[in-house]
Order: C-alpha cells, then structure tokens, then sequence
C-alpha cells in the first residue's frame, strides 16, 4: 500500500480543522500530536485486509458508557460546573451504549452554546465510542474544541490518551497521562484517580498484561 493517500488525508484533516472549522493555534498541538499518534499506530498495528471485528457484547457496551459518565464527570466540579441539560440528557443514552442518539444532543449542547468545553469532551468521547474505541477525526476536533476552550483542564488529554490505549499506542497513551499527572495542582481533585489508574497501566504493562478499555 502507499502512504501518500493516507498523509495527505491527515494534511487535509489538519487543514480542514485549522481553516474551515475555526480551531484555534492554541488547539492546534493537541490534533496534530494525535494525528501523528494515529498514523504511527496504524503503520504499526493497521491490517486492512483483516475481517470486519466481531460483535460487541451489549452489557460490555452499557458497563463502557457507564465508566466513560463517570470519568468525565471527575474532571469537573460537581457542584459548580453542572452539564447543560443537552449534556444531561446525552449521559442517559450513553449509558445505555446508545451512542449515536447521544452525539445527536450534544451536537445540539454546542450548538447552543459553543464555549461548553464539556459538551466538547463529552462528544469526543461518544464519537469514540461510536467508532469502537477508534479516534475519529470528528473526535480529535471535538477534543481540540474542549482544550481551547479550557486549558487548564486536562479532560481532553485524558481522554485522547484513554484511546490510544484502547488502540494498542500503550506507550503515547501512557506518556500523555503521565504530562497530565506532572502538571497537576496537588490539590485538584482529580489526581488521586489518575495517579490510581497510572499505577494500575504500569502494573498491567510490566506484567505483559493488557490495560482496560475504561477508567
């Protein structure tokens, strides 16, 4: 197979992203690094003439939104930072692995107010997971929008680094995890989780162990 087709449709997905979709410079890291990532792993662990994945298990589906709620919800303030009632109502069909009904409300979330740098997160996620665990660029932008917006909170990362493990990238996946845990206040409340799930990655790592879709 040749590379070119594949390099200029990542060029043009930047391009698309920066120029016609209005992301931001200070996005612009964030996609591109994952971009990069993303080709790296499909160069290393793409097999295209593979059969179609078997499929999914429905409660496997239902337990993932469950713990894809939840995670996110630990990166904001629970009492001053409620989601939108958009956001709200996307959390039920994600929790019922409904995924695609849930990217439909938040779709609406941004349109309403697109400074909601959760609703962002929230969509990157159910994009996600409506691809299977796979980093769409529809995802990457979405992620990109939360970090413009809010750079201070490391959700996007999190959740970007989240899929790269679930994709087999364990050592970029880990790497931006571990950025996030170095620049974190040692008071935000969020640490604890992360430096728990840190340790749980290294251990499943070290012992040849494969590490978990979520949290």
């Amino acid at each position: 197979m040749t590379w070119l087709p594949i390099l200029a449709l990542a060029g043009l997905g930047f391009l698309a992203a920066a120029l016609l979709f209005g992301l931001a410079r200070s996005g612009w890291t964030l996609f591109g690094a994952t971009l990069l990532f993303g080709l790296t792993g499909y160069a290393l662990h793409g097999a295209p003439g593979q059969p179609a994945a078997p499929s999914v298990d429905p409660e496997r589906v239902v337990e993932t939104g469950e713990l894809m709620v939840e995670a996110r919800r630990e990166f904001y303030d629970p009492v001053g930072s409620m989601p939108s009632r958009y956001v709200v109502s996307s959390d039920g069909f994600a929790r019922r692995g409904q995924y695609e009904d849930a990217a439909n409300f938040l779709r609406n979330a941004v349109a309403e107010n697109p400074a909601d740098d959760e609703a962002w997160v929230a969509l990157g996620n159910v994009l996600v997971e409506h691809a299977q665990g796979q980093l769409s660029a529809a995802a990457l932008f979405a992620y990109a929008r939360a970090e413009e917006l809010d750079g201070d909170n490391p959700a996007p990362g999190y959740f970007v680094g989240l899929a790269m493990l679930r994709q087999g990238e364990f050592a970029q996946g880990r790497r931006m995890w571990a950025d996030i845990l170095a620049d974190a206040p040692a008071d935000a409340p969020w640490r604890p989780g992360l430096v728990e799930r840190l340790d749980r990655l290294d251990t499943l790592l070290s012992g040849g162990g494969i590490p978990p879709a979520t949290r």
